[in-house]
């Protein structure tokens, strides 16, 4: 089935709500609206991939990931309510991003073809909760995958706390600091941020279920280090230099160059990739690079805006080649 096929019963009648791109090489549609709505569009077994970066609730930000509430809490800042983003542990952040995903994962579950791969990233307190709802939709966890690079460390001391304890007279509180110096909270310093790579049961054999559906293979001519495909992947410091020159406004963008890897590890060109959280568009942008469809979902007008205008440079830079 073609894209159009695919989308047609996701055409509304407001134009602003979406951009498209008919290509003979690729095309893609992005939809400015809740991918839980969205998703509910698309027919059974149409999609060859899916990748995406959901919210990950962390705390002190709205659970709806609603982008006017997040600007306030956070101010565009790493502290949210006097403590760095993501350091106050509370179970309640997993359990919520497991009820948010569950339904998502019942309905990538029914659009993937037989045997298709989903690739969702995570966190590593959150990574189970993700896995779990993607094995109770039914699919398979193949594996887990890591994108391997250097984060700003986010342990902190408690001197802080100490002096502002009113209990305790000053040489205590500078004894207690001497004891405590070197001992801080415990975040390791993040060097990976990890993936799920799931799969959804085949129709018979690997090459039944190929000839019928073309895929649930992967391609092992895909490398990023010129070796066979492995479950840590290093971006170059230079090529997300690169990419980071191009100064995007969103918490969590991906480099291009990571996506495009995994697309052309689980897809061929002309397939479909399906990414129901767009943010500022990198998967659409690696989708379309390669030779893919795309079909996306971006429920903030302004992360729309920005993945679309994106995707226009894309398809012209394109064109001039």
């Amino acid at each position: 089935m073609n894209l159009d096929k695919i989308i047609e019963n996701s055409l509304e009648s407001n134009a602003d709500d979406y951009c498209y791109k008919n290509n003979t090489e690729s095309s893609y549609y992005i939809f400015n609206k809740d991918c839980r709505e969205g998703l509910k569009k698309i027919p059974d077994n149409n999609i060859d991939f899916i990748v995406t970066d959901p919210p990950y609730f962390i705390d002190g930000m709205d659970n709806n990931w609603n982008d006017g509430e997040l600007k306030r809490r956070s101010k565009y800042s790493n502290v949210i309510g006097g403590i760095p983003a993501g350091m106050k542990f509370d179970r309640k952040q997993g359990e919520n991003l497991q009820k948010f995903l569950e339904p998502i994962c019942l309905d990538f579950f029914r659009i993937l073809k037989p045997g298709g791969f989903c690739i969702i990233f995570s966190q590593g307190r959150l990574y189970h909760r993700t896995a779990m709802a993607l094995d109770l939709a039914g699919f398979e966890i193949r594996d887990l995958m890591a994108w391997k690079y250097e984060g700003q460390a986010k342990a902190f001391s408690q001197d802080h706390f100490i002096k502002r304890d009113k209990n305790k007279t000053e040489e205590e509180k500078e004894k207690l600091i001497a004891e405590l110096r070197g001992l801080k909270t415990p975040q390791l310093k993040p060097q990976m941020e990890p993936m799920v790579l799931a799969q959804k049961p085949r129709e018979g054999t690997f090459v039944e279920n190929w000839e019928k559906y073309q895929v649930g293979l992967m391609n092992t001519n895909e490398s990023l280090d010129g070796k066979f495909p492995g479950t840590v992947m290093e971006v170059s410091k230079n090529i997300r230099k690169n990419e980071t020159d191009e100064k995007i406004e969103h918490m969590t963008v991906k480099p291009v160059h990571l996506i495009s890897h995994l697309i052309r590890l689980f897809t061929k060109e002309g397939q479909t990739v399906l990414d129901p959280f767009v943010g500022s568009g990198s998967h659409a942008i690696a989708a379309v690079m390669n030779n893919r469809n795309f079909i996306g979902y971006e429920i903030e007008k302004k992360y729309f805006d920005i993945a679309k205008n994106r995707l226009e440079k894309e398809v012209y830079q394109k064109s001039l080649f």
